[in-house]
């Protein structure tokens, strides 16, 4: 233990004859150390709680699908046709809630955008091809003919 010398503290010290009841100023600063350390030590076990019992952290199953892995894939229907292609995702309260798919079109032209239901797209693994796929039950008229969506303000590119 390191004691620095401090000539006014020493005699304040000896002032007080080491007893706190009879030295004020010694007196104030047990009560507030005191104090202070009553009202903290409550709020540990709760700090230690909070971080330890906070979920930050999640682990991918083998079954989770991965956005880059959605993001440009065919969609075809039962009769193996691509009647679209997923180009984004949209993310309502942290919930998937659409893919926007272009349809019609050639090589980029004169397609445009729709959203559906994830629940209406069956995303899939093939462990024999090493790849994705997508399946709905639409036709590509059906799709031409759904509401179009623009990527126009908040969405705009």
């Amino acid at each position: 233990m390191l004691v620095a010398w401090n000539r006014s503290a020493t005699s304040a010290l000896v002032a007080c004859s080491f007893s706190i009841t009879e030295c004020p100023n010694m007196r104030r600063t047990f009560l507030a150390l005191a104090a202070t350390a009553a009202l903290a030590l409550p709020a540990l076990p709760a700090l230690a709680q909070t971080a330890a019992s906070t979920d930050v952290f999640v682990k991918a199953a083998p079954t989770d699908v991965l956005s880059y892995n959605l993001i440009g894939l065919n969609v075809t229907n039962g009769n193996n046709e691509t009647v679209g292609e997923i180009k984004d995702l949209i993310l309502s309260q942290g919930q998937l809630s659409g893919y926007i798919l272009s349809v019609g079109g050639f090589l980029g032209m004169g397609e445009r955008y729709v959203i559906v239901r994830p629940s209406s797209v069956k995303v899939t693994y093939s462990e024999n091809d090493k790849k994705w796929m997508a399946t709905m039950d639409a036709t590509k008229d059906q799709l031409k003919g759904a509401p179009e969506f623009k990527y126009e303000g908040r969405w705009k590119r």
